[in-house]
């Protein structure tokens, strides 16, 4: 059930440690394993054949953008997966899923909106006017502080 659909699978060729904390973004292509906690998006810079899998030790507190999530552990953020994600009964995010596979498993949990993006393109939207909706909420001063 978790991780073994047809299709070929991906390499993980990058491992976060359970004693690793990073402070920052992570850019990746190909496969990144998550023991450790990360304080910051992480993005897969590849459109195809990218996933992201989180342990039960795992943590994430920023914004996923990735293919392919499989959780295990907790993200506090918002996920973005254009293709699917997989929740494993100890899955955890507080914030909104967009998806256009979703998976879960009993007792996983979702503290949000799930939003289901057939394509990428509906996903791009989502994401645009998400960004609107926050520069719109802002006082007068603040507005043009914020690039656009």
């Amino acid at each position: 059930m978790w991780g073994n659909k047809k299709g070929g699978s991906v390499k993980v060729e990058t491992l976060i440690g359970q004693s690793t904390e990073i402070r920052g973004d992570i850019v990746f292509t190909g496969g990144l394993h998550l023991d450790g906690k990360v304080v910051g998006n992480v993005i897969a810079e590849g459109k195809e054949n990218c996933v992201l899998i989180i342990s039960d030790r795992g943590c994430i507190e920023g914004e996923v953008r990735v293919p392919v999530v499989i959780l295990n552990g907790i993200v506090i953020g918002d996920v973005y997966a254009t293709e699917r994600v997989e929740f494993s009964n100890k899955g955890r995010v507080n914030g909104n899923v967009y998806y256009n596979m979703l998976e879960m498993a009993m007792g996983a949990e979702i503290n949000g909106s799930l939003i289901h993006c057939e394509n990428e393109k509906k996903l791009l939207e989502h994401q645009k006017q998400s960004k609107t909706e926050v520069v719109q909420d802002l006082p007068d001063e603040a507005e043009g502080q914020i690039p656009k």
